[in-house]
C-alpha cells in the first residue's frame, strides 16, 4: 500500500516511518508538513493508506478529509496525541485512530485494518464520508458540514449535501441527483433521509426527497398536486400525502 504520512512535526513522520519499515507491504511514497500540502500529495501521488495528525496549521486533518471529493480515495488514519476527547470521537469504529505514542501492536491492528478496508472501496468511501461529518474540539465531537457517497461506474465519488439537489428512487435503486449528473447511491432512501435531519431537505414523494435550495420553481397542477422544478431543469411531482409540505418549502 502507497502511503503518505502527514504531521506538522518531523520527528513524528519520522519515527512513523520508522514503525512503517517492518510491513513489507507499506511504502512511504511521501511526506506532508500540513493539510495543503496533504491534498497536494494526495492527488499527485494517490497513496492507498494516510495517517493523517489532527491538529495541524494551514490546515488541520479534518478540513483535509472534508476537502476530499474522490475519484481516489486512501484509506485514512487519524493520528493525535489528544486521548481526552480524540477516542471518543472515534472509538465507535467510523474510522481508525492511533494515539501518539504509537505502540507496535496498536500499528499492527490498523495496518491490518486497513488491508481489510483496501478492498473493499465502497466501504472505504463511506468512511470517509463520516470523518468528514465529525469536528473535534476539546470540548466534544461535533457534527459539521457532512457528504455522501455516489457511485459512477466503480468509482465511488463523495459528495457535498449543498450540491445534491434531490435524491429519487427507481425501485431499490436511489439516484443522487446534481446539477450535471447523476450517481448512484450507496444507501436506501429511508437510510438517506434519516441522515438529512436538520438538514435542508424535505420529502415530496415516497420516492423522492429534494434539497428546498435548489426549488427554482412550484406550479399548481390541480389543489392537492404540485409539480416542482429544480435549478437543473428537472421536474418533480409532489404526492397528495406530501402537498403540505409545500407551505414548508414556501417558508424557506
Amino acid at each position: 500500500m502507497k502511503t503518505l504520512i502527514v504531521d506538522d512535526e518531523p520527528i513524528a513522520r519520522e519515527v512513523l516511518r520508522g514503525e512503517l519499515e517492518p510491513f513489507a507491504d507499506v511504502v512511504v511514497v511521501g511526506e506532508a508538513e500540513n493539510g495543503r500540502q496533504a491534498l497536494d500529495q494526495i492527488a499527485e501521488k494517490q497513496p492507498d493508506l494516510v495517517f493523517l495528525d489532527l491538529q495541524m496549521p494551514v490546515m488541520g486533518g479534518l478540513e483535509v478529509v472534508g476537502s476530499l471529493k474522490g475519484g481516489h480515495l486512501p484509506v485514512i488514519v487519524i493520528v493525535t496525541a489528544y486521548d481526552e476527547y480524540a477516542i471518543q470521537a472515534f472509538e465507535a469504529g467510523a474510522i481508525d485512530y492511533l494515539l501518539k505514542p504509537v505502540s507496535a501492536a496498536r500499528l499492527q491492528k490498523t495496518i491490518e485494518r486497513a488491508r481489510a478496508l483496501h478492498a473493499r472501496p465502497r466501504e472505504k468511501a463511506e468512511k470517509i464520508a463520516e470523518i468528514a461529518g465529525t469536528q473535534v474540539s476539546e470540548a466534544a465531537a461535533v457534527p459539521i458540514s457532512r457528504k455522501i457517497v455516489g457511485r459512477r461506474g466503480s468509482q465511488y465519488v463523495l459528495l457535498d449535501f449543498d450540491e445534491v439537489l434531490a435524491f429519487q428512487a427507481e425501485g431499490e435503486v436511489v439516484w443522487i441527483i446534481t446539477a450535471k449528473e447523476r450517481y448512484l447511491a450507496t444507501q436506501a432512501l429511508r437510510t438517506i433521509e434519516g441522515r438529512l435531519q436538520r438538514l435542508q431537505f424535505q420529502r415530496v414523494h415516497r420516492n423522492a426527497i429534494v434539497n428546498v435550495n435548489h426549488v427554482r420553481k412550484m406550479s399548481a397542477m390541480s389543489s392537492q398536486r404540485w409539480l416542482l422544478t429544480l435549478t437543473n431543469g428537472q421536474e418533480l411531482i409532489v404526492s397528495k400525502r406530501q402537498a403540505h409540505t409545500i407551505r414548508g418549502l414556501l417558508r424557506w
